[in-house]
């Protein structure tokens, strides 16, 4: 009888991907509600992990895996992975960008046309029985120039979106040379802070871009009026935010992420941060949701499904 490989899917996932990765020969357990003890204590039983952000994939729990051939990040982010020390056991690596990648996009859009609108914004004041046309005239997208800060799959899926928007799109991207599609000009680091009146943030979180995006960072772009953030919250440095937001440097930001998304740890400047920061008109904040549809969810499974088929022996 042939050995099943045994997957660890430590994580809430769609069930669907049960069936599909029995029928490409692994034995997969799904135990959703394990906590970090509990996966240290089974790991070495298996071939596979597949995870959330539940816990970090580090030193201690890799040194007590010692069968594992893979590690599998549903969605895109990998920041809580120790890709250095996983490549040097000769762990293999796996992510799913392609499974949340267009609802991501989506969220990119309706924050950047909320804001321009005045949406949200005009619904609270007509909560409170105000009625105010002229202060809530909106900002069209069209004519538009819109900076996307790493085209990497999240970046390229909302690009693609603002295509038939009537914009101009001008990506950069260190890793990257020219972009497919023909709709996203690729230019260098100082033509973006040159033309960028809207920029949109789609770098992973590693050493070089946490708190890249400083006060002084963002005021080297001359002309910018809107920042989207629907990466990680930590690339982005939020009290130079306010500042820029509260001289009106800045028109408006749409944040899917924050630096401390665990509320209920919050220190009082924290708090006192967040509250400042949620005050303000041209602020929008979701719960890092951009990638979190009922459609990515089931997409989610099926990508890291043909993924460990397609790649893992």
């Amino acid at each position: 009888m042939t050995h099943k490989k045994r997957i660890l899917i430590a994580d809430d996932m769609h069930e669907m991907i049960l069936p599909l990765l029995r029928e490409a020969g692994y034995e997969p357990v799904y135990l959703p509600v394990i906590d970090r003890a509990g996966i240290l204590e089974i790991i070495h039983q298996f071939e596979g992990l597949i995870i959330r952000s539940k816990t970090s994939v580090d030193r201690e729990v890799l040194d007590l895996a010692t069968n594992l051939k893979f590690v599998a990040r549903a969605g895109a982010g990998v920041d809580k992975v120790d890709q250095t020390y996983l490549e040097s056991k000769g762990i293999k690596m796996i992510n799913a960008p392609e499974g949340n990648r267009d609802a991501l996009a989506e969220h990119a859009l309706g924050m950047l046309l909320s804001l321009l609108h005045r949406i949200s914004s005009s619904f609270e004041e007509i909560k409170k029985g105000i009625w105010n046309r002229e202060g809530n005239r909106g900002i069209e997208l069209k004519g538009k120039i819109v900076g996307i800060y790493g085209v990497g799959n999240m970046g390229y899926a909302f690009a693609s979106k603002l295509s038939a928007l009537g914009c101009e799109i001008i990506g950069y991207d260190k890793f990257k040379g020219d972009f497919p599609g023909g709709f996203i000009k690729n230019v260098g680091l100082d033509e973006l802070r040159e033309k960028a009146e809207i920029l949109s943030l789609h770098v992973p979180l590693n050493d070089d871009t946490r708190h890249l995006f400083t006060e002084s960072y963002l005021r080297k772009f001359k002309n910018l009026k809107v920042i989207i953030n629907t990466a990680r919250g930590e690339i982005l440095d939020t009290q130079g935010l306010i500042k820029m937001l509260e001289d009106r440097t800045i028109y408006g930001a749409g944040l899917d992420v924050l630096e401390n998304e665990k509320l209920n740890s919050y220190s009082d400047e924290e708090r006192a941060q967040l509250n400042q920061l949620s005050s303000l008109p041209n602020v929008l904040i979701t719960p890092h949701v951009g990638g979190w549809t009922f459609e990515s969810y089931q997409r989610i499974s099926q990508v890291i499904a043909e993924k460990i088929k397609k790649e893992i022996d």
